[in-house]
């Protein structure tokens, strides 16, 4: 038991962000890291040319890195939103342009978990009809994710960092997942089980694993104090993966943490260089 029995993934979204884009995935490998996610590269848009994504695809195949997990278009993100399609208006618009060109590439490099976040509450909208929206955008999601077999995530963040967006709490994230497969009848959304977002908002995790441990699709960890590596913080992450195996859980577990002043390569030293490459 213990780390060198997980199967890690690196968030080339928030380590190896001293390096452009392209060059994260081979910084992985190098590493020894076989498996990565990312947040959406393309903040700006939600259908860039097919020149990048024939580039990324490239990145990630010369690499030996295998894309795990990706996010739909979810607004400026790092930056002050938490997803598009939730939000009325251009964004929703946005994040349905999106859906099947990210639908598209997780297919074509393998890729078989996306994520959907759900995005700020707005001042002046009203929140049912925000959740309407919301639930209507999830459904196609889901129906594309499913397309190219793949399931859907769903995700609670923390309140403190993230003050207007709704799910913040596991049973508000598990709420939309039962919602989402009721309405598509494909079973495919699943619960993205964030230990350190639920650790910010004081949730009891090994309450939530046990109880949620077999609707969950991806798992993501930080340290808590701080969003750091494993090890700098009081979250006991070693136990708690532990338990996710024990309930069940045989996915993968994204490293999506905070390198602090030194280089991302540097951050790995809690994790052996032989459990660090996913069989």
């Amino acid at each position: 038991m213990g780390y060198p029995d997980q199967r890690f993934d690196v968030n080339l979204s928030i380590l190896f962000t001293e390096l452009p884009l392209l060059e994260r995935p081979a910084a992985a490998a190098a590493a020894g890291f076989t498996a990565v996610e990312l947040w959406w590269p393309w903040i700006e848009t939600p259908t860039p040319p097919r020149a990048e994504l024939d580039a990324l695809k490239k990145a990630l195949d010369d690499a030996g890195t295998q894309l795990v997990g990706l996010n739909f278009y979810a607004g400026q993100l790092p930056g002050p939103d938490r997803g598009a399609l939730s939000v009325p208006g251009e964004e929703s618009d946005r994040f349905r342009a999106n859906i099947e060109v990210a639908a598209d590439f997780a297919a074509s490099v393998g890729c078989t978990a996306l994520n959907a976040l759900y995005g700020n509450r707005v001042e002046g909208a009203d929140p049912q009809v925000q959740d309407a929206l919301a639930l209507e955008n999830l459904v196609l999601a889901a129906r594309a994710a499913d397309r190219v077999g793949a399931i859907l995530l769903v995700e609670t963040l923390n309140k403190p960092e993230s003050p207007l967006y709704p799910l913040v709490s596991a049973p508000a994230a598990i709420e939309v997942v039962d919602k989402v497969n009721a309405a598509t009848g494909l079973g495919n959304a699943k619960f993205l089980l964030d230990l350190y977002h639920l650790s910010m908002n004081g949730e009891d995790l090994s309450q939530v694993i046990e109880a949620y441990a077999a609707k969950t699709g991806h798992v993501q960890i930080a340290d808590n104090p701080g969003r750091g590596a494993p090890g700098t913080g009081d979250l006991p992450l070693e136990r708690l993966l532990d338990e996710l195996k024990d309930a069940g859980y045989a996915g993968w577990v994204g490293l999506e943490y905070k390198p602090g002043e030194r280089p991302s390569a540097d951050s790995f030293d809690w994790l052996p260089p032989s459990a660090r490459a996913a069989g």
